[in-house]
């Protein structure tokens, strides 16, 4: 049996992710293929506990390094419970965020060491990475207007323009560095034109041998 196929969508708050990973759910699924929808932090009861003590806030500070070990911690229950055995199944798997929300918030918006978070991710992944990483683009502005207007803002959520900034930057370097597995797509934009987007890129990856 063929592996399945690993799709992610990035993006910093506001820029849709849920109303798209939907669609790319109901397109992947009307073309017969068989989609599990996950999300990171989250996946697994455990990995949805660390999600929780990750997003609530609180009066602690949470340091930035005991942060990332949650969010990898997260990540490793939910591969070995979830992604890798779908995939191994010839599932495809459709995830909201991985392993660049990493790089993006803990990387870029902390401005943790890049290479530290790489060792994690070798630790955690292995040779796993995704076929097709979706990042939505937008005004973090705009998109922070969208999330406080959706519902109570959480931990990260209540970050300063700056930082949303340095997270948009982080995800924008590494979708140009690796423009074969990365589709950035403009979420600013009319609904139906983000998702005729995000139609061409699947299109593309169903284009390739398996």
């Amino acid at each position: 049996m063929a592996a399945g196929k690993f799709i992610t969508i990035e993006g910093t708050e506001g820029v849709g992710k849920s109303t798209n990973l939907a669609f790319v759910h109901d397109w992947l699924t009307a073309r017969g293929i068989d989609v599990l929808v996950t999300r990171e932090p989250g996946g697994t009861p455990l990995a949805e506990q660390l999600r929780e003590l990750l997003l609530a806030t609180r009066e602690e500070p949470v340091a930035h390094n005991a942060e990332l070990l949650m969010v990898f911690a997260a990540r490793a229950q939910h591969l070995e419970q979830v992604v890798k055995p779908a995939l191994a199944q010839g599932r495809w798997v459709l995830c909201d965020r991985f392993t660049d929300a990493t790089y993006a918030y803990q990387g870029g918006g902390r401005g943790l060491d890049k290479t530290v978070i790489s060792e994690l991710e070798q630790l955690v992944q292995g040779a796993l990475r995704p076929d097709l990483t979706l990042v939505l683009d937008i005004e973090p502005e705009l998109g922070l207007q969208r999330a406080a207007a959706r519902a109570e803002l959480d931990r990260f959520e209540r970050e300063d323009i700056a930082f949303f900034n340095r997270v948009r930057q982080a995800y924008r370097e590494r979708a140009e560095a690796n423009p074969a597995h990365y589709a950035q797509v403009d979420a600013g934009q009319p609904l139906s034109d983000v998702q005729s987007d995000i139609e061409a890129c699947l299109k593309r990856l169903l284009s390739k041998p398996f």
